[in-house]
């Protein structure tokens, strides 16, 4: 259900702005992305996990609040981090 540390470090590779960076609003919201992710899977298979589907939600909010942050310094930083992450359909 959780992220593995690969992964994680993978993630923050990727992600991070600048070398050693693991705490930029970019590297947040792509860890939490793949956390929603992983737990959507789980919530597919046990419908009446509620305790798990809260800890969703508010990682849900958590990023909303993440990329509004981001939106809000920087438009063109936000527009690349949802288009590398595909959150806008």
């Amino acid at each position: 259900m959780s992220i593995t540390a690969e992964r994680k470090q993978e993630l923050i590779k990727e992600y991070a702005v600048k070398d050693g960076d693991t705490g930029s609003p970019e590297v947040q919201v792509a860890v939490l992305t793949e956390r929603i992710v992983n737990l959507t899977d789980h919530l597919k298979t046990h419908k009446k996990d509620f305790h798990s589907r809260r800890g969703l939600l508010m990682m849900v909010g958590q990023r909303r609040r993440l990329l509004d942050y981001v939106k809000r310094k920087k438009v063109s930083r936000y527009d690349d981090l949802i288009k590398r992450l595909g959150l806008r359909r």
